[in-house]
């Protein structure tokens, strides 16, 4: 393991070139990363033993290899590392599988096997234009994955290509190993209003057939975005329906999101953007980098500053906060997390 994480580390240094995104290797293949690192500082939050806290992490590092076979097929090798993001692990970062796949390619249609993106929440992501701040909306709520094992299908219909879908027939158990009898079922039908204006439904169904520790769940998301040179604007509602929870209950989760993002010069963006989750965050002290509190409805914010120091360099002074409603139960009222961070986000 740690020789594979120095040859990683190795081949990151090598290919390291801000100037150049992408770095050719033969005649076909194409290496190129990614990399957003923070110095952070949990200035307030609910959980004492995580309130002050402060330091650097990598919150996320990939490194990518795609590689054309012919004009129909090429392939994808992404590998993804990360601190832990727990405040209390302190073991070394090690790589995994983000992408393994074959696609083939015949115009407007695409065919992917292998561990590839979701169709859950890649829309919403482009739009949002910040996963180097935080994660999207579902992402960071836990509403599914950005990656599965399967068969995905997706394109452009019709002469003017204005709608676009992406069916994923996938294990349900992101990039890791099945883990039960049943499968799971993505679809998103998108549709391009105008030039700068797209709207797009998704639902799925996770069967957990086999599972005693959790039950199908059911997801439906309704999104609408613009995108123009100068500002991004998002809005997203989603609900999820999570069968046998907790050892038999069910829970219904809504969620609402509004975000945007906007140009002032060539060089400085800002952007900000809140979420509210109806429901307690149930599992959200797991949360890496941003825990939750699970007893209390969130509402989630972070804001800030792009500064562009090179074209693949990026400088993003941001602020996270977290706001609780009453209670659930006799506890009292969680007490607001604020984090200020400043972010590093650069291309190998």
């Amino acid at each position: 393991m740690k020789r594979t994480v120095l040859l990683v580390w190795a081949l990151l240094y090598l290919f390291a070139m801000p100037s150049a995104a992408q770095v050719s290797v033969g005649e076909n293949g194409t290496i190129y990363g990614n990399v957003f690192t923070d110095y952070y500082w949990v200035a307030q939050h609910h959980d004492d033993n995580i309130e002050g806290k402060n330091g650097f992490w990598f919150r996320r590092i990939y490194f990518t290899y795609d590689h054309a076979l012919s004009d129909a097929f090429s392939t994808r090798l992404r590998l993804e590392m990360s601190s832990e993001g727990d405040f209390n692990t302190s073991a070394e970062m090690s790589p995994n599988v983000k992408d393994a796949y074959l696609k083939w390619q015949n115009d407007n249609h695409q065919i992917l096997a292998g561990i590839s993106s979701t169709p859950t929440w890649g829309l919403v992501e482009d739009v949002w234009g910040y996963r180097s701040v935080e994660k999207s909306p579902l992402d960071l709520f836990d509403f599914g994955s950005s990656r599965d094992m399967g068969l995905s299908f997706k394109g452009d219909l019709g002469e003017t290509e204005k709608v676009s879908y992406h069916f994923f027939f996938g294990n349900g158990n992101s990039n890791r190993p099945e883990i039960d009898k049943g499968k799971k079922m993505m679809l998103s039908l998108g549709y391009q209003l105008t030039e700068n204006i797209v709207l797009q439904g998704y639902v799925d169904w996770n069967d957990a057939a086999g599972n005693a520790n959790r039950g199908d769940r059911k997801t439906l998301q309704i999104f609408g975005g613009y995108q123009s040179d100068a500002m991004n604007l998002g809005a997203l509602f989603a609900y999820q329906r999570r069968d046998k929870f907790s050892g038999g209950n069910v829970r219904k989760l809504s969620l609402m999101s509004v975000f945007a993002n906007r140009s002032f010069t060539d060089k400085i963006n800002g952007f900000l953007r809140i979420d509210h989750l109806f429901d307690p965050y149930v599992g959200g002290s797991n949360n890496a980098y941003i825990p939750f509190a699970e007893n209390a409805e969130p509402t989630f914010l972070v804001g800030g500053a792009d500064y562009k120091i090179e074209e693949n360099v990026r400088l993003i002074p941001n602020i996270e906060a977290i706001f609780y409603g009453s209670s659930i139960g006799s506890g009292s009222r969680p007490d607001i997390s604020l984090i200020p961070r400043l972010t590093l986000s650069y291309q190998l």
